[in-house]
C-alpha cells in the first residue's frame, strides 16, 4: 500500500465523549481522515461543564489517581496537564460526626515509604477504626494483593462477601472499604463485582507508594474535555460535527462502512462506535459481537450532585469526607467556578445514589443544608446564595456481579469496527481511565484492520 493510499484511509468516530475523542486522536496520529459525530453540543461525554448565571458548573465533581496513566496521557495530549494537577501525597481528610463524644476529624495518609508500608503510619494514626479494626485491614489487603482482578471466578463473587469472611466489620466496611470503593465504583461493597474491586484495590493502594494520589481540574472539565479536546482535534485535521448522531451503520458491498446521520451518509474504511451500550445495541450491524442482547443486560448506576453557594467562606480545605452522615464527599469549586466577590462555592457528590436521583429539590435542600451546617460549623450562620442540583441516573454501568462477562471487547467480529467507552472490557470500572483506554484500544482495532501500524506511548498503558 503506497503512502498516499495509507493517508486517504478515512474513520468515523461515533461519540466525542472521552473515548471517542482518544480514538480519534489516536487514528488521526496515524494519518487517518477522521470525523467524529457527537449529538451534543459539546465534547466531553457526561464529564462535562454548563454556564448558570456567573458560574461555570461541573455537571458532577470528577477525580483521578496518579496510577490512571491513560487519562494522564491524555491531559498532555490535549495540553491539559498543568490544569489538574495531582496531590504530592495522598491526604484525604475524613470527618466522622456519628460519634457520641462529638466529630472528629482522620486523615487518609500515606508516606515514601515501599508498597505495602507506605500505608502503614496512616492507618496506624487513623482515628476512626479501632486497633483490632485496623490490624484487619491490614491481613484484608494482603489478602486482596494476592488475588488477579483477570481471573473470571472473582466477577461472579460480590466484594461485600468477600470483606465479611476476610474479617471486615461493617463499621471498617463504611469507614474505609465503601469510603473509597463507592467513589470509584459508584457501588456499595455487597453490589459491587470482587474483580473490579480488586482491580481498583490493588492498582491504586497496592501497586506503588504514589498511585493513589488525588488530581481533580482546577478549572471547568468543559475546559479541558471540549475547548482544549476539540483544539487538539482540529489541529490535527478531524472534522467534528456536533449535536449530528448517527442514525445507520451498515457495511457496504466493498467491505468498508457506511454511516449515516441526519443530514449526510459518510463513507469510511474504518469506525470506532464510541456511545453507550444501549445506543450501541441500536447501532451494531447484525454479526458484529456475540450475544449482542447482552448490552441490554449491563445496568447503570447513578450519581447526584449537589451544588450549594454560600454568601461567605465555610470550608478552610480543598475537599473532605463524611462518616456518620448522607454526605459524602464535598469538593470546594469557588475558583474553578469563576465565583466573584465573598461567597464559596460547593459541590457535594453522592455516589450510588438510586434513593435519592429522583427527590425533588426542595426534598434535597431540607435533606442536605443541615447536614453541612452539622459538618461545616460555619456554614450554620452562612446565607446561601444559590442552591441546585445536576443528576445522571446513568452515570456509569453498574459493576454488579457478573457484569464481566457482559462487557464485550474493542474488536468485533467485522473488519474495521471498533467499540469504545469505559462501559467495554476495559478491566476498570466506569472511570474517566477506563473510557481513555477503550478508545486507544478500538483506535488498535481499527488500525490493525487496515493494516497499519502506529507505536504510541497509550499503547502500553492500554
Amino acid at each position: 500500500m503506497t503512502d498516499d493510499a495509507l493517508r486517504s484511509s478515512r474513520a468515523v468516530v461515533i461519540g466525542g465523549g472521552l473515548a471517542g475523542i482518544t480514538a480519534a486522536l489516536r487514528l488521526a496520529d496515524a494519518g487517518l481522515e477522521v470525523t467524529v459525530l457527537e449529538g451534543r453540543p459539546r465534547l466531553g461525554g457526561l464529564a462535562f461543564s454548563f454556564r448558570r448565571g456567573e458560574l461555570t458548573v461541573d455537571n458532577g465533581h470528577h477525580v483521578y489517581l496518579r496510577c490512571c496513566t491513560a487519562y494522564r496521557w491524555f491531559l498532555d495530549r490535549v495540553g491539559g496537564t498543568s490544569l489538574a494537577p495531582l496531590q504530592n501525597r495522598l491526604d484525604v481528610p475524613v470527618l466522622d460526626v456519628g460519634r457520641p463524644s462529638g466529630p472528629r476529624l482522620g486523615r487518609l495518609r500515606r508516606n515514601d515509604l515501599p508498597v505495602p508500608f507506605h500505608l502503614a503510619a496512616g492507618l496506624a494514626g487513623y482515628p476512626h477504626l479501632s486497633l483490632a479494626e485496623r490490624a484487619s485491614v491490614g491481613r484484608a489487603a494482603l489478602a486482596l494483593g494476592r488475588l488477579d482482578p483477570e481471573d473470571p471466578a472473582l466477577d461472579t463473587v460480590d466484594f461485600g462477601s468477600w470483606l465479611a469472611r476476610h474479617g471486615q466489620s461493617p463499621r471498617t466496611v463504611e469507614a474505609l472499604w465503601d469510603l473509597v470503593g463507592v467513589a470509584t465504583l459508584n457501588a456499595t461493597a455487597p453490589n459491587s463485582s470482587l474483580a473490579l474491586a480488586a482491580k481498583v484495590f490493588k492498582t491504586g493502594l497496592l501497586s506503588e507508594p504514589g498511585a493513589a494520589d488525588i488530581g481533580w481540574a482546577g478549572v471547568p472539565l468543559g475546559e479541558i474535555h471540549d475547548t482544549l479536546a476539540r483544539a487538539a482535534l482540529d489541529a490535527v485535521g478531524v472534522r467534528v460535527e456536533l449535536r449530528t448522531k448517527a442514525t445507520s451503520l451498515t457495511r457496504t458491498e466493498q467491505g468498508g462502512w457506511s454511516v449515516g446521520t441526519d443530514g449526510e451518509r459518510i463513507d469510511a474504511d474504518a469506525v470506532v462506535l464510541a456511545v453507550p451500550q444501549r445506543e450501541t445495541h441500536g447501532l451494531l450491524p447484525a454479526g458484529a459481537i456475540d450475544a449482542p442482547d447482552r448490552l441490554l443486560d449491563i445496568g447503570t448506576s447513578p450519581i447526584l450532585n449537589v451544588h450549594v453557594v454560600y454568601d461567605r467562606k465555610v470550608l478552610r480545605r480543598p475537599f473532605f469526607t463524611a462518616l456518620g452522615s448522607p454526605v459524602q464527599w464535598v469538593f470546594d469549586r469557588t475558583e474553578a467556578s469563576g465565583l466573584t466577590g465573598p461567597g464559596q462555592y460547593l459541590a457535594v457528590s453522592q455516589s450510588a445514589a438510586d434513593e435519592e436521583i429522583d427527590l425533588p429539590v426542595a426534598e434535597l435542600r431540607g435533606r442536605y443544608l443541615p447536614e453541612l451546617e452539622r459538618l461545616l460549623p460555619a456554614a450554620r450562620t452562612a446565607g446561601i446564595r444559590d442552591f441546585f442540583v445536576t443528576r445522571e441516573r446513568a452515570a456509569t454501568f453498574a459493576p454488579a456481579p457478573g457484569v464481566g462477562r457482559l462487557r464485550p471487547g474493542a474488536r468485533t467480529r467485522l473488519p474495521g469496527l471498533g467499540l469504545a467507552g469505559a462501559w467495554t472490557a476495559t478491566g476498570w470500572p466506569a472511570t474517566m481511565e477506563g473510557a481513555v483506554r477503550s478508545g486507544s484500544s478500538a483506535a488498535d482495532v481499527a488500525l490493525r484492520a487496515l493494516g497499519r501500524s502506529h507505536e504510541h506511548p497509550l499503547q502500553e498503558a492500554a
